[in-house]
């Protein structure tokens, strides 16, 4: 199964948190914050969204930053994923 998203949304994989503090300690699951960084693994096609045209400013592969508590946790194939709005993503990482 292939997610495809629609008109300006984008597929996020979030990428791991880090388990160990720069000071050593070690955090549990339940302790660890949700990462804001994820790759772009599909991008929706753009075009008119409420009367304005939008252009897809990320592609497959980009690392980003999104907002904390933007989007919709998905679930396929035992895999999880985020589907946002392009406006969500705050900065791509280069």
């Amino acid at each position: 199964m292939k997610l495809v998203p629609l008109f300006d949304r984008v597929v996020l994989k979030q990428l791991v948190a880090e388990e160990t503090t720069k000071s050593g300690i070690v955090l549990p699951g339940q302790a660890k914050e949700k990462p804001q960084q994820a790759e772009v693994i599909a991008v929706g096609p753009g075009g008119v969204v409420d009367g304005k045209e939008i252009t897809m400013q990320v592609k497959v592969g980009d690392k980003v930053i999104f907002s904390k508590y933007s989007g919709t946790d998905v679930e396929v194939e035992d895999e999880k994923f985020v589907v946002v709005k392009q406006n969500d993503i705050l900065a791509v990482i280069e």
